[in-house]
């Protein structure tokens, strides 16, 4: 397909899609699904060979958030029955995040529900990374606190930080149907601010709001624009007692296909597999990791996970490894930080000679699959042991 050796040689070569050839990649049949993922894998190949970074969310505070963020089981007015707690003190969340690293996660993100961080907020995040890094030498931690403001990241900085996460989510276009409390520019304010501070930045999206092709293209080509170093691809969980408990628009070929059109467009980033994959992808969870190269191991925030032997057990069934402590995750010519660096619990045409021409039938809707949604009842927040 003429389509796919002219993405696999620009992809080869670092070089940006057109928005027609990444809105042909989400519009390629599913008997061309094959195909796409392996030109795609070539490129994930090049920039990462077979290694899978193995990523840890600790959930620091859970639930009770003033936001409106759509998606979300923590937000203002859910009715989603999730554990609820305040912070957790640092010798806690050390605790957590360890069991991750033993598990073998290479990255620890700690991520707190709310606006956004007080200066006490910061302080106590300072002194969770401290005992993290004092306890676990070597690791990375990544902290998710919402909007930063002046001089925060530059605090999270020399705590200890090496990255910070703050997904765009979705299009600019189409962000105030998902979110009123904030806007797609204060995120974007917030990347920036990490990124000025020397932190690592990580920002991505969430798939399956109901968003259209061109939706899902212009919010990955806004992410190739501000350049973060991890992009989180997560897929809408549809939480009964959310606005989106009934979008269920996923099919595991459909997933496939984004990662493969995130892959192309991103081609040197690392590409996280994240919240959503096991309600989506399910059975066909081996075959994005020819596609993405890192995933978290385990529950999420507010939902969970596979078991995290089963983590471990995939991939390498799938002939790929686990990342060392040792390794650098990027490329070269992008690791540029002394250290380097979400998740959110979410949620067709035959390519021809015109890219990007419209499917002439709508895909069939999937049945919705409630049965895979399952609320976090463990780890951090609770008495009982995590899932590593």
């Amino acid at each position: 397909m003429d389509l796919l050796n002219t993405l696999v040689d620009k992809g080869l070569r670092r070089e940006l899609p057109t928005r027609e050839e990444a809105l042909a990649v989400l519009a390629t049949s599913d008997d061309d699904l094959l195909d796409v993922v392996a030109a795609a894998g070539k490129v994930r190949r090049q920039w990462f060979g077979r290694r899978v970074k193995l990523n840890y969310l600790v959930n620091l505070k859970s639930g009770l958030c003033p936001e409106d963020c759509s998606y979300c089981s923590q937000r203002l007015g859910s009715k989603a029955e999730i554990l609820k707690y305040t912070w957790l003190k640092p010798d806690e969340a050390s605790q957590a995040a360890a069991a991750g690293v033993a598990g073998g996660a290479k990255r620890v993100c700690l991520v707190a529900s709310g606006r956004g961080p007080t200066d006490r907020d910061v302080d106590r995040v300072s002194k969770t990374i401290e005992a993290i890094k004092e306890q676990n030498e070597g690791v990375e931690v990544c902290a998710c606190l919402g909007l930063l403001s002046d001089g925060q990241a530059e605090r999270l900085r020399s705590a200890g930080a090496d990255a910070y996460n703050h997904n765009l989510n979705t299009s600019e276009g189409t962000y105030g149907d998902i979110t009123t409390t904030h806007t797609y520019a204060d995120r974007v304010e917030t990347v920036h601010q990490a990124q000025a501070a020397g932190l690592s930045a990580c920002s991505g999206l969430i798939a399956g709001m109901g968003e259209s092709d061109a939706d899902l293209v212009d919010v990955v080509f806004s992410l190739r624009e501000l350049d973060p170093d991890s992009v989180p691809v997560n897929f809408l969980i549809p939480f009964e007692g959310t606005p989106l408990a009934k979008e269920w628009n996923l099919t595991p070929q459909r997933c496939l296909r984004i990662l493969a059109m995130v892959r192309f467009v991103c081609p040197d980033v690392e590409v996280r597999l994240a919240g959503g994959r096991e309600v989506h992808l399910r059975s066909m969870q081996p075959l994005a990791l020819h596609l993405v190269n890192s995933i978290f191991l385990g529950d999420y925030l507010t939902s969970e996970g596979q078991a995290g032997q089963a983590d471990l057990d995939m991939i390498t069934d799938a002939g790929f490894e686990v990342e060392g402590a040792g390794t650098t995750t990027l490329p070269t010519h992008r690791a540029r930080h002394g250290g380097e660096c979400g998740s959110h619990d979410g949620g067709c045409a035959p390519c021809g000679d015109a890219p990007g021409e419209a499917a002439a039938e709508s895909p069939e809707v999937p049945a919705a699959r409630t049965d895979l949604v399952a609320v976090r009842r463990r780890g951090a927040g609770t008495d009982l042991a995590p899932n590593a």
